[in-house]
């Protein structure tokens, strides 16, 4: 297999689902789905990793559409527990591992501060074990720390882990981080957690130093969802979005009901197949048309980029959205540690 630049590709991304569709490779990816929720397996080799330009390992990915109502909130805490304790169980820890939970992020940035706020509501019952010696049933011991960034401590965050592990020596360490996508369908409805560890920052090309095994020499869990996209990634999808709009109103031309209903009102995206011929793209939308993802990609990229307008973009309900995201991985981080039911 030949090696990528994703670079190239202008792909600012934290998610291994975003690459693979950009890259050719033999990755096999393992899909189910349960209560219109998809779950995607994937386990990279040192060949596929370096491929694709991440480290080898598990990357567990489950998609959702919503979590804002109880319904649906408690079917993708399931699935987050479930996949959770996969991930966990294939390490090699002790039955009464103790555990530390980070909390990566700018907890003045809404965005990113989904790993701050998330600590916020770990259980932690070190300062109890320390003090009684001993536990409840159920519980393990865990402590949890939000160490800030750089910009505003100074000190790189993978020294501060460094540190703190070796002076409290956890046997797993718990990484939660907001992260970015290329898609739009992603962000906020996308949960990643992967054995691998973390590189904070790299979806925004602000890289920090890694986290993982290799650094820490403990296993690493990385749990992140993305909180963003560039702007690249909004005009490109929107024009992606426009052809599927097209080629729904060409199909659709003469059904009864869509004069009914009003165009704004219309979700095209339940209809399959919707693709233009060469002749119409470039009719509607002239050479840009006929363009490959890729290329269009690099062509907004190139139009925006040198006057300062590839944005990182973020929902305008992000503050609602994040409170429940936080409060969805800290119960099901406290669930799957200390093996209770909140």
């Amino acid at each position: 297999m030949e090696e990528k630049d994703l670079k190239s590709l202008n792909i600012r991304t934290d998610l291994v689902t975003d690459i693979i569709p950009n890259v050719k490779t033999n990755i096999i990816e393992n899909i189910y789905e349960k209560d219109n929720i998809k779950v995607s397996n994937i386990t990279l080799d040192k060949e596929s990793a370096k491929l694709i330009g991440k480290k080898k390992g598990i990357y567990t990915t489950i998609f959702f559409e919503d979590i804002t109502d109880k319904d649906n909130y408690n079917k993708v805490l399931n699935i987050l527990i479930k996949e959770l304790h996969k991930i966990i169980s294939k390490t090699s820890l002790k039955k009464d591992y103790t555990s530390l939970i980070i909390g990566l992020g700018n907890i003045k940035s809404t965005p990113d501060s989904l790993g701050p706020r998330v600590i916020e509501n770990i259980i932690v019952t070190k300062h109890i074990y320390d003090y009684y010696k001993s536990l409840e049933k159920g519980y393990k011991i865990t402590e949890a720390f939000a160490p800030g960034v750089k910009a505003t401590t100074g000190i790189e965050t993978s020294d501060i882990i460094s540190s703190i592990i070796k002076l409290e020596k956890p046997d797993l360490l718990i990484v939660i981080d907001a992260l970015a996508s290329d898609s739009i369908d992603r962000v906020c409805k996308t949960i990643q957690i992967t054995d691998a560890g973390i590189n904070p920052g790299s979806g925004i090309g602000n890289e920090r130093k890694e986290i993982s095994y290799e650094t820490l020499n403990i296993p690493v869990i990385a749990i992140g969802v993305p909180m963003v996209v560039d702007a690249v990634t909004i005009v490109s999808d929107t024009i992606n979005y426009m052809e599927k709009h097209f080629s729904y109103n060409i199909k659709n031309i003469n059904n009864p009901i869509n004069k009914l209903i009003p165009s704004s009102m219309q979700n095209y995206l339940k209809e399959k197949d919707l693709n233009l011929t060469s002749n119409e793209k470039t009719y509607f939308f002239g050479k840009l048309g006929n363009l490959t993802n890729n290329e269009k990609r690099s062509l907004i990229f190139d139009v925006l980029t040198p006057i300062g307008n590839n944005l990182m973009v973020t929902p305008k309900e992000v503050d609602f959205v994040i409170d429940k995201l936080s409060n969805l991985i800290s119960t099901g981080i406290n669930n799957t540690i200390h093996e209770i039911n909140i």
